[in-house]
């Protein structure tokens, strides 16, 4: 009997030991996971300021027809680059250089910046332009290192500008050695703007606007934003290779467990590693647990039990409370985004509308039509929590004063495509002023009239909208330039970020839009419950 009874405490204090540990553990990995979104968070943060620089110098280059030495250098002081643009070696503005552009170039740069200047490596006619550093600020002899090299020349720079120029966004580019190392092998990105020259007929790309960034200083500039504690950090670009490592803080001695995360640095990703400490063999409450278990082992295990289980609420009420915090910032900010993108709407549409009006009564019937066709896609968006709207509900909201006449026909078909919430609200724009257009002067007007909506994806980014009216009334050769051709080619070209078709042919009127199929922005939208007896409920995203 003695030993049947040291035998049962020795397994309660066993068992008790092992549940201290598995707590610990789990705290642990709980902390680990917090220390690294809260560093990704502050290299996201730095990525974002200096992006918000580029930004800024891309607008101004943009409407300038020459840049100048002198110019750039006043750009750069008047931007009193701040503590948030820590860990960067400057800023820089790389023209693009034609092929026949060369020599004028190599002038140019030895008018504006004396010394050797010239484009390099050497134009081989294997790419259709090359876009060498023209301007590096602040001018420094390290800086100077890099003025005349053709980035293009070089693949992974060379995949960050074409992606940059794709998206019209600051995008970094891979792992490098920057040109300032002078051939060392110091991992470096760089983050690239273009700058676009905008005509008639389009948008031209003039060059660059970029920052270079020694990847070590870029993350002891981001930590200072969020100092971790004792943690190892290691960064790698795209995945976690030893090749890809780009920046590293060791921690001394073994590590213990690690926790690995993306982080999308400049429209670029990254793979965060953090490792802790190696743990401890027991922890000091299972010592005391297994030393005191002979004596009050029940008693103890009943308040390691009660004492996790509070640890577990408490950690379950602090989660729950970041993701309010969260859910109530995104939605301010998407609330903040839609009210202004919908009032600068209206407010074309009112300044439009005014312009094109003879008289009041015109005026108000005129801006009632479009009210109500901005509502009814507002009402749409409602109904899916302002997520993705289906392209055949917006053209049947907009299209439905008119479907139910049987002296013409209206013909609608394509697939199941979803868009964005400005871009179908310009859809719904643009499709009542076709239909208006149509009901007072086109097919819609007499019997046998014929509308039709076809669309299909050219693209797996891109649809292609396309309204076609036969049957009515022949179109005028000359005819004045109404408010929906404005709103048509002007709000909805520029929202759509794409340029509309309108063609107005003796038979009827054709239209072709071309529009954008944008990867949903995922936030939380309504937060989870915190249950009376366990952790938060799942929400609804």
């Amino acid at each position: 009997m003695p030993v049947a009874i040291f035998l049962l405490v020795t397994a309660v204090t066993a068992l008790s030991v092992f549940a201290i540990e598995r707590g610990e553990d789990q705290r642990a990995e709980a902390q680990l996971r917090a220390e690294a979104s809260a560093i990704a968070s502050a290299l996201e943060q730095r990525a974002n300021a200096s992006s918000a620089y580029l930004r800024a110098g891309a607008a101004l280059l943009a409407m300038l027809d020459e840049v100048p030495a002198s110019r750039f250098r006043r750009f750069v002081s008047e931007l009193r680059l701040d503590a948030d643009y820590r860990g960067a070696e400057g800023i820089g503005w790389a023209m693009i250089v034609r092929p026949g552009e060369i020599g004028a170039f190599n002038a140019f740069m030895a008018e504006q910046a004396p010394g050797n200047r010239e484009l390099h490596p050497a134009f081989d006619g294997s790419q259709p332009y090359a876009v060498p550093v023209t301007f590096l600020q602040p001018d420094t002899e390290r800086n100077r290192r890099a003025i005349g090299f053709d980035m293009f020349s070089d693949p992974v720079r060379r995949m960050a500008m074409i992606e940059a120029e794709r998206t019209a966004r600051p995008t970094a580019s891979g792992k490098v050695a920057l040109r300032q190392e002078g051939g060392g092998d110091q991992p470096g990105f760089l983050i690239y703007m273009p700058v676009f020259d905008a005509i008639e007929t389009g948008r031209v790309l003039k060059g660059f606007i970029y920052s270079p960034f020694n990847a070590q200083d870029f993350l002891a500039a981001a930590l200072e934003l969020e100092r971790p504690g004792a943690v190892g950090i290691r960064l790698y670009d795209s995945e976690k290779t030893e090749a890809n490592l780009i920046a590293r803080i060791s921690q001394e001695g073994n590590v213990g467990a690690t926790y690995s995360m993306p982080v999308t640095v400049a429209n670029h990703r990254w793979v965060l590693e953090v490792a802790a400490p190696p743990a401890e063999t027991l922890s000091g409450l299972s010592m005391l647990t297994l030393i005191f278990g002979l004596l009050v082992a029940s008693l103890l295990m009943l308040l390691v039990r009660m004492l996790t289980q509070q640890a577990n609420e408490d950690e379950a009420a602090l989660v729950w409370f970041a993701e309010q915090a969260s859910i109530r910032n995104s939605l301010t900010r998407e609330l903040n985004h839609r009210v202004k993108n919908t009032l600068a709407n209206v407010l074309s549409i009112i300044a439009l509308t005014r312009r094109r009006a003879k008289d009041l009564e015109e005026f108000a019937d005129g801006l009632d039509g479009r009210i109500r066709a901005l509502s009814a896609t507002h009402d749409l968006l409602t109904q899916s929590d302002w997520g993705t709207t289906p392209i055949r509900s917006v053209v049947d909201a907009e299209l439905a004063p008119y479907v139910q006449a049987e002296d013409h026909r209206i013909e609608i078909g394509g697939p199941d495509i979803q868009l964005a919430p400005n871009d179908a609200l310009s859809l719904g724009l643009a499709i009542h002023e076709l239909a208006t257009n149509a009901a007072k002067y086109g097919a819609l007007t007499r019997p046998g009239g014929h509308v039709t909506i076809k669309w299909h994806k050219i693209a797996p980014q891109l649809v292609r909208l396309e309204w076609r009216e036969r049957g009515g009334p022949p179109v005028k050769e000359k005819r004045t330039r109404g408010f929906g051709t404005d709103l048509i080619e002007k709000i909805v070209a520029n929202e759509l970020n794409s340029p509309v078709e309108l063609d107005f042919a003796p038979e009827g009127v054709n239209c072709v839009l071309t529009i954008p199929v944008r990867e949903p922005t995922a936030f939380s939208m309504r937060a989870p419950r915190l249950d009376q007896d366990g952790p938060p409920a799942a929400g609804r995203s």
